[in-house]
């Protein structure tokens, strides 16, 4: 009988470290398989999103080296640099030994991207262009690492605020935004950007959403024609600052009328992470406010 048991537990054990070793692939954002003989120990993330994301998907710990900006969680600046977004250090990476990197095609230079997919390692492309998909990056990292126990519930937590949020503000009235990412020469993000996705889920409108840049350079007459009723700004503005001041010129603008001249952190909206939803959550209260401040109807200006 007692070896019977030790059969059995050897070959459950047998059984575990099989599954353990498995050979595990996803289909990342750039609809490319990607295998990991066994899950992975040694990963660089060349994104400060990815970083976040691999913290998200219970694998901080692996992450061996990481871009500049890796700053969130607080443990993700202690990881070595390998390089920044115009330049990676190919020495270091090697050094390294990764078994696995994260690169965003976006953010990440064309040669960068070579250069780590030359040394024939799993590369996985990070691209979450809606808040959905940061929630499918967790779950497939998560499967990346063997820390499904940790990315599935994360992943399902994210799912789970975003359809509260999509429930109580997708039927709002929609407000027309102009995203301001910069004021010299004026920069904004059309609708395949992150930040574009937490303004719709808000019952927003981006006024520059259907440009084909992500992010396009537009005129002062432009946005002036498109006569917005809200415009949003990263939080290093103030509404006297001179970036976003410069509207206070305009006082005929629906935004400026109504004191619609908006601040958010731009690193919640626009760093395609788990710390999106966070963004997304603030912003829509800031657009519920905006619906506050409309005149009553048969009210004047």
């Amino acid at each position: 009988m007692r070896a019977s048991r030790l059969l059995a537990a050897a070959l459950l054990a047998g059984l575990a470290g099989s599954a353990a070793g498995a050979a595990v692939t996803v289909v990342d954002d750039a609809g490319r398989r990607v295998t990991v003989a066994q899950p992975a120990r040694r990963v660089i993330s060349m994104a400060p999103h990815a970083t976040e994301l691999l913290f998200a998907a219970g694998g901080g710990a692996r992450v061996v080296g990481a871009m500049n900006y890796s700053d969130f969680p607080a443990a993700a600046r202690k990881i070595p640099l390998i390089g920044s977004n115009s330049v990676i250090d190919m020495e270091r990476v090697l050094a390294l030994k990764p078994d696995l990197v994260v690169v965003w095609h976006t953010g990440n230079t064309a040669r960068q991207i070579a250069q780590i997919e030359a040394l024939g390692v799993p590369v996985f492309h990070s691209e979450p262009r809606r808040i959905a998909q940061v929630a499918d990056n967790i779950e497939r990292l998560g499967r990346l690492l063997g820390t499904g126990p940790v990315a599935a519930p994360a992943a399902a937590a994210l799912r789970a605020r975003l359809a509260a949020l999509q429930a109580r503000y997708a039927g709002r009235p929609p407000v027309t935004v102009f995203y301001q990412v910069w004021d010299q020469p004026l920069y904004t993000l059309n609708d395949a950007q992150i930040a574009s996705d937490a303004i719709r889920v808000c019952g927003g409108r981006n006024v520059f959403g259907a440009l084909k840049a992500v992010a396009p350079q537009v005129g002062i007459e432009a946005v002036l024609a498109a006569d917005p009723e809200a415009i949003l700004a990263d939080k290093r503005y103030d509404p006297g600052d001179p970036g976003l001041g410069l509207w206070q010129a305009y006082p005929g603008m629906t935004a400026v009328k109504r004191a619609n001249l908006l601040t958010v952190d731009g690193e919640l909206l626009s760093r395609p992470g788990p710390r999106t939803m966070d963004g997304a959550a603030r912003l829509c209260e800031a657009l519920e406010e905006v619906r506050r401040r409309r005149p009553r109807q048969g009210g004047s200006e």
